[in-house]
């Protein structure tokens, strides 16, 4: 299954889009910096991971519009006028009609031309894909970037740690992503009853892997609640890992770094202004991943 899609994630490493990105990064903190103020969450990060995503899919930058449009929760709306999760459908839905008659080298045209076990995938399997794709990718690299950019602003000495060596910015990331991890958690259904730590689960019943609990896990990370731009080794699971690592691992780390490459250069102070976190309400529990909004002042160097 991930054969059929993996060279469209593996874009992320190749020197053409990695160009692309770095300069949609360059233009995006250009017209930043001339502002009085700008707002990371809808203004910033969700343009940038919109646009970047074509990169990787190899469509039509123009298609970034449409996705903006969807605003950063795909499958939540506050108000309840309509479900967003539709629209999403909707349209993976006409891009793989699309596909079908007229196909290109796309990532919709891959899985509507792709074979699995000597079989076309099923327009569910492609849908599956899709879903997935724009899901997964979305809020959490958008929450990622508003967290370290919020971090940096209320935090200058790391700012000014990675000002004075930007050959730090490797680690930094790879620390931000442990401590403001893209997902917090994932959910799986047990098949047959399990017993998880001395709780028993029965058959159908679901658990949380929770990679928030694991990043700090006392027992592998010194300090866990400190944030430690060179700590290493990090072995965080943000990603998951294995054979089960997230495919878009190396676009999520493309953006973090090409934008931490990109403050250190160009700016000399990042000054919150207003902020308001987003609070995931679950029936059980709540958690903050991120921010709704965050509005900062950027001076240039």
């Amino acid at each position: 299954y991930r054969a059929i899609v993996e060279p469209f994630f593996q874009r992320a490493k190749q020197p053409e889009v990695i160009a692309k990105v770095e300069a949609l990064i360059a233009g995006m903190l250009s017209a930043a910096l001339v502002r009085d103020s700008i707002e990371v969450v809808n203004d910033f990060a969700l343009p940038l991971q919109s646009r970047a995503l074509t990169y990787l899919l190899n469509v039509p930058e123009s298609e970034a519009d449409i996705w903006i449009g969807w605003g950063i929760h795909v499958f939540k709306v506050t108000g309840g006028e309509f479900k967003k999760g539709n629209v999403l459908e909707e349209y993976l839905a006409a891009q793989f009609d699309r596909a079908e008659a007229n196909p290109g080298d796309d990532f919709f045209s891959a899985l509507t031309q792709a074979t699995h076990r000597g079989r076309k995938l099923t327009r569910e399997e492609m849908m599956g894909f899709g879903n997935l794709t724009f899901a997964g990718g979305r809020d959490t690299i958008i929450h990622s970037i508003s967290s370290i950019v919020a971090h940096l602003g209320r935090n200058p000495a790391d700012f000014e740690f990675l000002r004075a060596d930007p050959k730090r910015i490797v680690h930094a990331g790879e620390e931000f992503f442990r401590v403001f991890m893209p997902l917090t958690h994932i959910g799986r259904v047990c098949p047959v009853e399990t017993d998880v730590q001395g709780v028993k689960v029965p058959p159908g019943g679901r658990v949380s892997l929770a990679w928030s609990s694991a990043n700090f896990d006392e027992a592998v990370f010194d300090a866990p609640e400190e944030i430690r731009l060179d700590r290493k080794p990090n072995p965080h699971i943000s990603f998951g890992f294995g054979a089960h690592l997230c495919l878009g691992a190396p676009h999520a780390r493309l953006i973090v770094r090409s934008l931490l490459q990109a403050l250190v250069e160009r700016v000399s102070r990042i000054k919150v202004l207003e902020s308001r976190e987003h609070i995931e309400h679950e029936p059980r529990y709540e958690r903050a991943n991120g921010y709704e909004s965050l509005t900062v002042k950027l001076t240039a160097r």
